[in-house]
């Protein structure tokens, strides 16, 4: 690929890298092309028209991508000169998080430097004149024409402005690329041309090439986008074949894929879905990853926190982990046989807090369960390792809960009643662990938002701070093991404590509940009935008088104030049944204040 790469010309090179993801040493031949073919575009068509070129480039290339082409152009002292002077690109590499102030041109050398300045000044002449003056060449209007339709369409209205003396820096009408990319990596003609060949695929009858061929595509467009590109992609024509079955097959294999993404926005949250698009968009090998494994792989990735090589290891794990393979490593404790020891590896959660939240979660699931009695549930769980549900061995949390429900299969054995605090109830089954584990997820995704947003605050002048108004210098602290008189030890979502008490003074300290619970379709009576349980579990739980037993910070504390913080967005009630619910389970539970975030 590398030697392809090499034998194309710049323009050619960039179509390529448009198509998708490649490997990493051909994509830094790629991106080298991607560089020379901006500096040439600026030149001979004019800052204005090879802006939505650059735009292209842009969108269609991964982070890692583009930070090699800058590091390039700001070697080769030609950043300034492009990008630098591209009003709309900056602004979208800015959105990704990529400033070109992070990559300084390297000094003048008077030399070779002062040469080239003298021979760009006529070019620089020339393509700052209208392109209609000129008359276009035949390779722009080939390179125009191999573009997707928005980049024409912008072009074109690039050209009409040009044409009536109307244009001015930085407000070329390019509105319509952020309508129709979505701001997708693996390249938007990639897509619409993936989605053709696979709908022709599908009306065919060829349902497992098609799965491979439409799922990598329109999976990370409903990533992206959700229905927006959906909507989009079920439009695309020009597929051979009867074209009305062609559609229908098309928008049914679409909403298929729109609910997965949705599984995995209900799965992660809105903070863990944005986290899971930034690690795709970031690493190409991120997205080959996704692409390989589908939903499957999109969850891993994001477990790992984007870490590629930590995905490749467990996904491998977990394929050998299926029945009839040879198990490298046991269930339980850490390493990649499961994504809950995934997680606890990656997030620093100790296990018992990873166990308490399952069983939080799972006592509110009342869903089927598999049999309570011992020789029952011994026969139930051999036959589902050895004949796992349909799809359930490619799923990544398969041979977790194996491990699941062999670790309750143990508990019942020794007539364990009560774990942390919940009652014990024989194991889900495997829809119903599905359902939990995803709520798991959504929850603990929420909790680490809330956790930021208050280490945040807590760096803010006071004043300023929206939650931690009441300390001079608050200490934010995670999972927090704590302690009532004679309760068992449990684990606070966020404890913050007063580092610099008054004098003479214990120190101010507040916990915080963090709960991510789905309010939206739920009735007056049953929200109020709702919080108020929530309230007094949490002052039950986390109120009052706590000894704190984290080493470093053993203490015996009066807590002034426990917050229960709701996570918002699509989970919220109505507004007006939300603030009438909050405002009478503060009246009747005093000490708890409750907050929707």
């Amino acid at each position: 690929m590398t030697r392809l790469v090499e034998r194309l010309d710049d323009w050619n090179a960039v179509w390529l890298g448009s198509l998708g993801p490649v490997l990493p040493e051909a994509a830094q031949a790629i991106n080298r092309k991607r560089a020379s073919f901006l500096v040439t575009a600026t030149q001979q068509y004019g800052v204005a028209l090879a802006e939505v070129f650059a735009l292209f480039i842009i969108h269609s290339a991964f982070d890692k991508d583009l930070e090699q082409v800058l590091r390039q152009l700001a070697r080769d002292k030609q950043l300034g000169q492009t990008l630098g002077r591209m009003v709309v690109a900056r602004e979208h590499l800015r959105r990704r998080g990529i400033n070109l102030t992070d990559y300084p041109e390297r000094p003048e050398r008077p030399m070779g430097d002062g040469g080239r300045g003298a021979r760009q000044g006529l070019s620089d002449l020339l393509s700052s004149a209208p392109v209609h003056e000129l008359g276009v060449t035949t390779e722009y209007i080939a390179q125009k024409g191999q573009l997707p339709p928005p980049y024409r369409q912008a072009l074109d209205e690039v050209e009409n402005s040009l044409a009536k003396q109307t244009l001015e820096p930085g407000n070329v009408a390019l509105g319509v690329l952020d309508e129709m990319t979505f701001g997708v990596p693996l390249g938007f003609h990639h897509l619409a041309a993936g989605i053709s060949h696979g709908a022709y695929t599908l009306s065919q009858g060829q349902y497992e090439q098609a799965t491979r061929e439409l799922t990598p595509a329109a999976l990370m467009v409903a990533l992206y986008a959700s229905g927006k590109g959906v909507r989009y992609l079920s439009e695309v024509r020009g597929a051979p074949g009867d074209a009305m079955r062609t559609r229908q097959g098309l928008e049914l294999r679409l909403e298929e894929l729109k609910a997965t993404a949705e599984r995995l926005r209900e799965q992660l949250g809105s903070g863990g879905f944005q986290e899971l698009a930034r690690y795709i968009r970031a690493d190409p090998e991120a997205a080959l990853l996704v692409t390989e494994g589908g939903e499957a792989g999109a969850t891993a990735l994001y477990e790992a926190r984007g870490n590629v090589p930590k995905t490749q290891a467990w996904l491998s794990q977990a394929r050998s982990d299926r029945p009839g393979s040879l198990r490298t490593q046991g269930g339980g404790g850490k390493g990649p046989s499961g994504v809950l020891s995934l997680t606890d590896e990656v997030a620093g959660l100790p296990k018992e807090v990873l166990d308490a939240k399952r069983l939080e979660v799972e006592f509110d699931i009342p869903g089927p369960r598999l049999s309570g009695d011992v020789e029952v549930l011994e026969k139930q769980l051999a036959a589902l390792e050895k004949t796992p549900p349909t799809g359930a061995m490619d799923h990544p949390l398969w041979s977790e809960y194996l491990d699941y429900g062999k670790g309750r299969l143990a508990d019942i054995k020794q007539g364990t009643k009560v774990k942390h605090g919940r009652n014990l109830e024989p194991p889900l089954k495997w829809e119903g662990y599905q359902t939990m584990r995803g709520l798991v997820s959504r929850g603990l995704a929420f909790e680490r938002d809330m956790a930021r947003l208050l280490r945040e605050d807590a760096t803010l002048p006071r004043a300023q701070r929206r939650f931690l108004q009441d300390f001079n210098e608050p200490r934010v602290e995670t999972y927090v093991g704590v302690r009532k008189l004679e309760a068992d030890l449990r684990f606070a979502d966020v404890l913050v404590i007063e580092q610099k008490p008054i004098p003479g003074q214990s120190p101010r300290v507040e916990t915080f509940s963090v709960k991510s619970r789905d309010f939206s379709r739920m009735g007056y009576q049953s929200l109020e009935a709702q919080l108020k349980a929530d309230a007094r579990e949490a002052l039950r739980k986390y109120g009052e008088t706590l000894d704190i037993r984290r080493p470093g910070l053993e203490l015996c504390v009066k807590v002034q104030r426990v917050r229960l913080i709701y996570e918002g967005g699509k989970l919220k009630p109505l507004d007006s049944d939300m603030k009438r619910a909050v405002r009478t389970t503060e009246q009747k539970i005093p000490g708890v204040e409750v907050l929707f975030q």
